[in-house]
């Protein structure tokens, strides 16, 4: 964090680029200072003599500049080569147009001498000049559905050269019309067909054609009223028209056109319908691509019925390289159509048409001042392995990027620049690329060469001290005379010491060098590199490959692993540094919970793909944090005495009545017997969570202890009274049973009926003997 502190002070004061990590130096094959150099754009060299010790590699020489003091190598005995601008040309900007050598963009001529890895950065400055020259070639589709628009564009040339002249008093306008190509099944082949494609009932039509130029650049307003009116209607089968092939032919075309050199170059195409593209030739067995080249004869394009129709790269590639700015102006029902074509071509715009094209002039007006004021600065034919990015100064700028820097809304006078910073990421020579922006001729050229060489101080001795009078000294490093060998050519060829050359008591060198003095020489990979490291361990052509490069094309070989350029990662160097893939609703990375490697999510254990939001494998948080939503919402349970140490950082609560969470719910049994409600919303990162609780719990009523004991007595008695009446049973049923069992011993005796002797009847009876009965 201090270095990243320390850099953006540095920049503040007049430094440029990013906060960037410890300057590291990562080396493959070090035998001289040149291979240190080349190795990175952090190492550096150490020419001080004595700096190795006996037996060490001289590779030791080459690291970081805090490293090699660290081990003690002086500051004025590092070599370092530094890089260079030089502005070799440098005229000023032009306030107005006086002459045809106007200049809007300066610098014109730049030589950079780099350190591969390490930015150079310059300023380009550009303003529109005030009355720049304007040509505009105005390009119709002459289709029968476009006869109403001929009528009006036969009477616009008044105004049209009006508004060109609010612009600028040097304006040109020429004309050029298409349909399409002449045969089947784009145009009706017969004869008659042919000579008068229209409507029979329309008598005034020409004869079908594909492309022709009309008028070339001229200044004169009757000129271009008198080339128009004799313009007629024109007709072919399909809807779509040869647009394409009309502007290619506009764009190549340039001394029949009659652009100048110095002036704002604009097509504008008025159409109602689509156009072909690349391939649609075939429907007509025209098979040969089209070749950017001007095949114009008589004002006709003669190539039209041979040559296939040209792609939007194409087109976009020739109207860039000509510095043309088209300006699509089309019916409503085609803005959908151009609009997706002008993202496509750079520096374009697309206007609605009226039905009958009256508005063309305001369209082309408003059209232009949306092009004139948005710069583009751009670069072209850049080098491989060189890295250019734009920083946009100016009060409407666009973001930084590595393709171009764009400036919005700047007016006519205005000075604007632009910061360019280069890297080379690998040595070069002589190469060169311009940086200029589109539709403007004025350029930059920017030449380009590396700077991987050491410039040591060398003492003069054929034969030091040094090394034992047995070679010289370059760069702090002994080179040999002939059968000499060894760090200070102390050994003659053939002695060896094969302990410190094998590892972990290996093979000498891994079977790939020889034993010299100690240390290996290591032997030339199949490739035609050299394997290196201390045992000749390493092999800088065995890496992962993407699209069968090695690298993906976008790194080095170090030691069997890849070490990507900057702005590219992967095993493979195969994905470019972007963090779009991962970037969440809210903003984050992958919601904390994995690492944006490749443009995609690596989570962790548990987390799931794509943005590692949910976790299947986890386990319940309505279990994990139910102590700490207890001791934060009702100050109890297991956490109370230390509620916020243990739960404050990981959970942000709240009491609410009503839940606004939509995540799950959660009801849970606290320690006290109690259900809480509660809903938790995981946030950034594996323990954060916000969590919104019901203010009441749900918890079970007391005892009531009266009720207890009444209830027991009750139950007591009724049990006494049950177990009584249950004795009472008992005992009938015996009885029961016994007077039963009586019965019928009784029913079973045998006795006779007799009467007893002995027995006297209680009873006296007195008859009346007056009494008859009656």
């Amino acid at each position: 964090m201090d270095q990243c502190l320390l850099f953006l002070l540095l920049l503040l004061m007049g430094g440029n680029g990013s906060c960037q990590q410890e300057e590291v130096c990562a080396k493959s094959v070090i035998n001289t200072c040149n291979d240190c150099i080349r190795s990175g754009p952090y190492c550096m060299w150490c020419q001080q003599l004595n700096f190795t010790k006996a037996g060490e590699q001289e590779a030791a020489r080459c690291d970081t500049q805090a490293q090699l003091i660290a081990k003690g190598c002086m500051k004025e005995e590092i070599i370092s080569p530094q890089h260079s601008v030089l502005i070799n040309k440098k005229d000023p900007l032009t306030t107005s147009f006086k002459e045809l050598a106007a200049v809007q963009l300066s610098p014109q001529k730049i030589s950079l001498k780099l350190r591969p890895g390490l930015p150079a950065t310059f300023n380009v400055s550009f303003k529109r000049v005030q009355g720049y020259p304007v040509d505009l070639y105005y390009l119709m589709d002459l289709s029968y559905s476009m006869k109403d628009d001929l009528e009006n564009v036969k009477g616009l040339g008044q105004n049209l050269f009006a508004a060109l002249k609010n612009i600028t008093a040097h304006a040109q306008i020429g004309f050029g019309a298409f349909v399409d190509k002449t045969v089947l099944p784009y145009t009706n082949t017969n004869k008659d067909k042919l000579q008068k494609p229209c409507d029979e009932d329309y008598q005034q039509c020409q004869t079908a054609f594909g492309y022709r130029h009309v008028l070339s650049m001229t200044p004169h307003e009757d000129e271009f009223r008198r080339e128009v009116t004799r313009q007629f209607i024109s007709g072919n089968l399909d809807s779509p028209e040869g647009s394409l092939d009309a502007m290619m032919q506009a764009a190549v075309c340039g001394d029949k056109i009659g652009w100048r050199k110095s002036s704002t170059r604009l097509i504008v195409l008025t159409t109602d319908d689509g156009f072909h593209m690349a391939g649609d030739g075939k429907l007509a067995g025209i098979l040969e691509p089209n070749d950017e080249q001007c095949h114009m004869e008589n004002k006709l394009y003669t190539k039209s019925s041979e040559m296939d129709y040209p792609s939007v790269g194409q087109l976009a590639m020739q109207l860039e390289k000509n510095n043309i700015q088209p300006i699509f102006a089309v019916t409503n029902n085609m803005e959908h159509v151009y609009k997706q074509l002008s993202q496509m071509i750079p520096k374009s715009e697309v206007g609605v048409l009226s039905s009958d094209s009256n508005n063309v002039v305001q369209l082309i007006e408003s059209a232009y001042n949306r092009l004139s004021s948005k710069v583009t600065v751009t670069h072209d034919n850049l080098p491989d392995n060189v890295r250019v990015v734009y920083k946009p100064i100016c009060k409407n700028p666009g973001p930084a990027g590595d393709s171009n820097g764009v400036c919005d809304n700047v007016r006519v006078g205005e000075e604007i620049a632009f910061e360019v910073t280069v890297t080379a990421q690998s040595c070069m020579e002589n190469k060169s690329f311009t940086i200029r922006p589109l539709g403007i001729k004025d350029t930059l050229t920017v030449s380009l060469s590396t700077n991987c060489e050491c410039q040591c101080k060398d003492p003069n001795e054929a034969s030091h001290i040094h090394c034992n009078r047995k070679g010289g000294v370059h760069c702090g490093i002994c080179s040999c005379h002939d059968g000499f060998v060894g760090q200070f050519c102390n050994c003659s060829i053939g002695n060896k010491d094969e302990s410190s050359c094998q590892r972990q008591n290996g093979t000498e060198c891994e079977g790939r060098g020889d034993c010299v003095c100690g240390r290996c020489q290591c032997h030339t990979t199949e490739g035609g590199k050299r394997y290196h490291g201390d045992f000749c361990e390493c092999n800088d052509e065995h890496c992962e490959k993407f699209q069968n490069k090695l690298c993906g094309g976008n790194g080095e070989c170090k030691c069997g692993s890849c070490d990507c350029h900057t702005g590219y990662e992967g095993s493979a160097c195969q994905c470019m540094v972007s963090e779009e893939g991962c970037r969440t609703l809210n903003d984050t990375v992958c919601f904390g919970r994995g690492s944006c490697k490749c443009n995609r999510c690596q989570c962790k254990e548990g987390y799931q793909r794509p943005h590692c939001q949910h976790c299947l494998g986890c386990s319940d948080p309505c279990l994990t944090k139910l102590n700490c939503i207890e001791c934060l919402g009702f100050d109890s349970g297991p956490f109370k005495k230390n509620c916020s140490e243990a739960c404050s950082k990981s959970v942000n609560h709240g009491m609410v009545e009503k839940f606004t969470i939509t995540s799950k719910q959660c009801h849970q049994k606290d320690s006290g017997g109690c259900w809480i409600t509660y809903k938790l919303d995981q946030l950034v990162g594996e323990d954060s969570y916000r969590a919104e609780i019901l203010t009441k719990r749900d918890c079970p009523e007391p005892p009531n202890v009266i009720a207890i004991i009444g209830g027991s007595i009750v139950s007591v008695a009724l049990i006494g009274i049950l177990l009584l009446m249950l004795l009472k049973l008992i005992f009938y049923m015996r009885d029961l049973k016994e007077f039963r069992k009586f019965e019928n011993e009784k029913k079973m005796s045998k006795w006779a009926k007799a009467d007893n002797p002995l027995f006297q009847n209680a009873t006296t009876t007195v008859a009346n003997p007056i009494f008859t009965g009656e």
